[in-house]
């Protein structure tokens, strides 16, 4: 499995992205012979470049001006009957899907008279489509990006002159983590926030991997506040026990029974929660109530905002994008007198498990304090 973090320091744009993935080693001539069967008369140009002294690929796509337009609906008939491997089909069709959803909600019109003008839509045919391919060819199975530079001032557009962030891209990176530094231009546009609105699975820091391959894609000016190049890190997981990037889901209940919370924090754990807690709250007016704060993985949030919703009288959750470091660990096996019981070692603590040692003491009638203090003392005999 592989993964791809996007750095977006100087925002992110779709043809940004293609060249940093065939920066990081995604075969560019099958991207050209690919984008070229599609027949939609563009021309692909491939420069190396450098951007405040940092070596990048500048993706170019040529285009012939005309005053066509092609639809949303067109546009994913085409990629649906393009030779192309399935995944890189579906992927494509999703983020247009998406992009097209923006455009619709934006503009107040259904999804179905999303339109492209000609020039447009060869240029997001061939960064959204060039981006799948180029994660395909890598192999990556998941990607995560980190928060997104939007940059300033104003963008010129069909609609006229408006401010950065383009209405589309507000809309596309809504809930997600953004920030504006640099220049007073236009770092990220509609098609780089499709991208990463559609297939990223998280946004915040880096996952543990370990680093195969880096890639930069520039943009089209070399600003003197920065590298104007979006940055791709190519590797897989790094086997640490734990991500050090999570979500924090939490919600305040004030009209649910002891039962039910304790309920849905079994089916909460159960579910693969990190951690689930609840924390005594006092409400508005008085109320007696409950602050539920569960920590996932990025990849089980949404599973686990079901459940809360599911199984607990809240209408509503919040959460966040955390960091956290936590120490290597491995599970040693220790044997008592009474039966093997597993203990959680890190390097500078332990702790035996809890449900071998609740299960001896089931058995055995011994108290579980005397347990858990006889697997600790056969643990610590393991490390003389």
């Amino acid at each position: 499995m592989a993964i791809c973090y996007v750095d977006a320091f100087s925002g992110v744009s779709g043809d940004m992205l293609v060249g940093a993935l065939v920066d990081a080693g995604a075969d560019r001539d099958a991207i050209t012979r690919a984008l070229q069967s599609f027949a939609i008369g563009a021309s692909i140009e491939w420069e190396r470049v450098h951007r405040r002294g940092i070596a990048a690929t500048k993706f170019r796509v040529g285009v012939n001006e005309t005053s066509k337009h092609r639809h949303l609906s067109g546009i994913l008939k085409m990629i649906h009957a393009a030779d192309l491997p399935e995944r890189v089909k579906a992927n494509a069709q999703r983020v247009f899907q998406v992009l097209g959803e923006a455009e619709a909600a934006v503009h107040g019109i259904d999804i179905q008279k999303v339109h492209f003008h000609e020039v447009g839509a060869v240029d997001s045919i061939c960064d959204i489509v060039g981006i799948c391919l180029a994660l395909e060819l890598l192999g990556v199975d998941r990607i995560y990006a980190s928060p997104v530079n939007l940059g300033g001032g104003t963008v010129s557009t069909e609609h006229g002159v408006l401010p950065v962030p383009a209405p589309a891209t507000a809309l596309l990176l809504r809930d997600k983590p953004v920030y504006s530094r640099g220049p007073a231009v236009e770092l990220t546009t509609p098609t780089g926030a499709a991208v990463l609105a559609a297939l990223a699975r998280d946004f915040g820091a880096m996952p543990a991997l370990r680093i195969a391959s880096i890639g930069y894609g520039a943009g089209e000016r070399d600003f003197t506040e920065h590298a104007n190049a979006v940055r791709v890190l190519i590797g897989e997981p790094s086997g640490a026990a734990e991500t050090t990037t999570v979500s924090v889901i939490e919600a305040n209940i004030d009209d649910a029974t002891p039962q039910v919370i304790g309920y849905a924090m079994e089916r909460l754990l159960e579910a693969g929660a990190l951690d689930a807690i609840v924390i005594p709250a006092q409400m508005k007016k008085g109320r007696p109530g409950v602050l539920v704060q569960v920590i996932a993985a990025p990849e089980k949030r949404d599973d686990l905002i079901g459940i809360l919703l599911r199984e607990t009288t809240t209408l509503g959750v919040r959460f966040h994008s955390a960091e956290r470091r936590v120490q290597a660990r491995e599970w040693v096996e220790v044997k008592t007198a009474h039966g093997i019981i597993r203990v959680k070692a890190g390097e500078t603590g332990f702790a035996p498990e809890y449900e071998d040692a609740r299960r001896i003491a089931n058995a055995s009638g011994l108290p579980l304090k005397q347990v858990l203090a006889e697997a600790a003392h056969e643990y610590l005999k393991t490390k003389k």
